[in-house]
């Protein structure tokens, strides 16, 4: 299949990219390219890039393409505190836009990540996708409305598909720190500390990032009729879990010291998720990876790679953090579009804005194995 893949240098992207190569299909990207220079063993990722930014994609773009897999997008509730209107502009208008010009393009599908962000606070009921969303921010806003729209889209030519991934965890070349386990281990690897804040209340579905990477890609081979349409949760039901739980779980797996520190009061976003759908419907999806293997993976991966605490304190590894970070040095305009002088930089060759982390020096020979865990970089 002719793929378009945006995000495609992203934590989800830069997994799912080789993956899909290694398939034998046609891969194009799309990526603003703002955290590229820290992806970990790039060169797996060199795919045609249609474009940069996800709102200056043209219908020519995807003539003659099979999918689109829609990956970017401001990617947590932090990176949408940089203002409703704008998260909306790049997560919602931008999205409804792409699918747009994709069904003048006459492209068939287009599988959306979405998030089980949008449904808020919940309780302790287990979730699946008929309940009500209740979003709580701007991020869990948009991918809520984009649904809505790209529901408005289907038709006998094009079948959107709504993939709400769980939390996602694990080691992929975009590896991102500013998620709740790898958060967790990160800090236990650097440190030996195990740090929960706040009272470990509120409750998430986890899911590894190569188990999504699975899902888009039965979805992708599925049968029309079983995906035209279609939302699901994207995790295993098993592996729902206060974050109280995961701190306790990662100190039992990984030698630590469960230390205790006050949050910022509670965290109001809590929900479970039931993921037996796309299991049940989709043929060939099985998530293989559980929490457990997952703290023991990266556990593994950050001690050999030589993580350090500069590495977990810098702004490497948290999407909000580079954000803030090309804002202060100029290289970004109000509307999060490079500027004119980093462009024309970037056109030059100098496509390297920040110095590479040391970890990634480390990581990919460090870490090749053990293949029981999945460590493959």
């Amino acid at each position: 299949m002719r793929i378009l893949v945006t995000g495609c240098y992203g934590y989800i992207g830069s997994e799912l990219v080789p993956r899909l190569l290694a398939q034998r299909h046609q891969v194009f990207g799309l990526d603003s390219g703002l955290y590229r220079d820290w992806v970990l063993d790039d060169e797996r990722l060199v795919v045609p890039c249609v474009a940069d930014d996800v709102r200056d994609v043209t219908r020519a773009d995807l003539v003659g393409l099979d999918a689109v897999i829609h990956l970017a997008a401001l990617s947590n509730d932090p990176l949408g505190r940089v203002g409703r209107e704008l998260t909306l502009d790049i997560n919602t208008r931008a999205t409804v836009r792409l699918a747009e010009m994709s069904k003048q393009a006459g492209v068939p599908r287009f599988l959306f990540a979405s998030s089980c962000s949008l449904y808020g606070n919940a309780g302790s009921a287990l979730l699946d996708e008929d309940a009500r969303v209740t979003p709580l921010t701007s991020y869990a806003e948009s991918k809520a409305l984009a649904e809505r729209s790209l529901a408005l889209l289907a038709n006998d030519s094009f079948s959107p598909t709504f993939l709400r991934n769980a939390t996602a965890y694990g080691v992929s070349p975009g590896v991102r720190l500013d998620l709740a386990l790898n958060e967790l281990v990160a800090n236990v690897a650097t440190t030996g500390r195990v740090v929960l804040r706040g009272d470990g209340l509120a409750c998430r579905p986890l899911v590894h990032v190569e188990d999504i990477c699975r899902a888009f890609e039965a979805v992708l081979s599925a049968p029309r009729k079983l995906i035209h349409s279609r939302t699901f949760n994207v995790g295993r039901t098993e592996d729902n879990y206060c974050l109280g739980e995961l701190a306790e779980l990662t100190h039992q797996l990984v030698p630590s010291r469960m230390d205790y520190e006050p949050g910022n009061g509670a965290d109001r976003r809590s929900y479970r998720v039931d993921c037996s759908r796309l299991a049940q419907e989709v043929p060939g999806f099985r998530p293989r990876w559980t929490v457990a293997d997952g703290i023991e993976q990266m556990y593994e991966a950050f001690r050999a790679g030589g993580m350090t605490r500069a590495d977990l304190d810098s702004d490497r590894f948290d999407r909000s953090r580079a954000l803030r970070a090309h804002v202060a040095a100029g290289r970004l305009a109000v509307d999060l579009r490079w500027k004119p002088e980093i462009v024309a930089a970037r056109l030059n060759g100098a496509t390297e804005l920040h110095p590479r982390p040391t970890f990634r020096a480390t990581y990919k020979s460090s870490c090749a194995g053990p293949a029981s865990r999945g460590v493959r970089l």
